[in-house]
């Protein structure tokens, strides 16, 4: 799903010299908090709340040495392995303030945290032990978001809003018969808008569920509209239960839309920035 985009993102951007940039004409209030790297700790998410970090991994305060020295060796291999510098940036910044966030969360070294992976690839806190402790993480350019919850599974994903090249033909391949009939009711100045919306909230319930594309992207219909809430509308399977997700919109930025999903009603979103 994301090398779809990554795809359109690279044969867009050789036009965006003759094309007319894409702006979203009222910036919203940052409703974020602001932390710093020396904060000493963070209080974790309680059972009814949802923690939602952003950053920018190019923010050039970024300690990027220091940030280095907690990554552990298979991640600073697959840092190496990156033929951008900027890319390469990115990956050392995004992991060491995940590692930086999730130690203050614990009072534990940033180098002391371990992940264990699934068969899909879903993350899962594995140091410290820590039951019911879920994380995710998802970027698009240099924007950032990470998502922890206590007691139900997290996903989060988050995309630059930017004109996309057979936009309809994507819609048509990866969403739902009503997804497709509900972006073209969308008007067309908002439609950009919609396509990420439904984009972003498909992508963090495929998360949140943790089974990756392994989940048909068609089989389950999420809202669209800007104009109507985040949720999960419906589910093709008769044995799974839509109104137990609850799915929030994120708009971390001017020029980005995101999505949070856990299957969990009732829960009080909590913004943060990592500045």
């Amino acid at each position: 799903m994301h090398l779809t985009l990554r795809r359109v993102h690279r044969r867009t951007a050789k036009r965006e010299a003759r094309e007319p940039a894409f702006y979203i004409s009222t910036p919203p209030a940052s409703p974020y908090t602001s932390f710093k790297m020396a904060d000493p700790a963070f209080a974790l998410p309680s059972y009814d709340e949802i923690h939602v970090w952003s950053t920018r991994l190019d923010d050039p305060k970024s300690d990027v040495g220091r940030l280095y020295e907690t990554l552990t060796p298979d991640e600073r291999d697959r840092a190496a392995r990156f033929y951008f510098e900027k890319h390469r940036r990115r990956f050392i910044v995004g992991r060491g303030i995940l590692r930086h966030i999730i130690a203050c969360y614990f009072g534990v070294g940033a180098a002391q945290i371990r992940f264990d992976y699934s068969l899909k690839g879903k993350p899962a806190l594995a140091e410290p032990k820590v039951e019911n402790f879920s994380c995710n993480l998802s970027h698009s350019g240099d924007l950032a978001l990470y998502a922890f919850s206590d007691g139900a599974p997290i996903g989060v994903d988050v995309e630059i809003l930017r004109p996309v090249e057979d936009m309809d033909a994507i819609a048509r391949r990866f969403f739902s018969s009503l997804e497709c009939d509900m972006l073209q009711g969308v008007p067309a100045a908002d439609r950009i808008e919609a396509f990420f919306n439904c984009w972003t909230r498909k992508e963090a319930y495929v998360k949140a569920v943790g089974l990756g594309l392994w989940i048909p992207l068609d089989s389950f219909t999420v809202s669209v509209a800007p104009s109507e809430p985040a949720r999960l509308v419906q589910l093709r399977s008769p044995s799974d239960d839509a109104a137990k997700w609850s799915i929030h919109h994120l708009r971390p930025a001017v020029d980005a839309v995101g999505a949070v999903a856990i299957p969990s009603l009732n829960r009080k979103l909590v913004l943060r920035q990592f500045a």
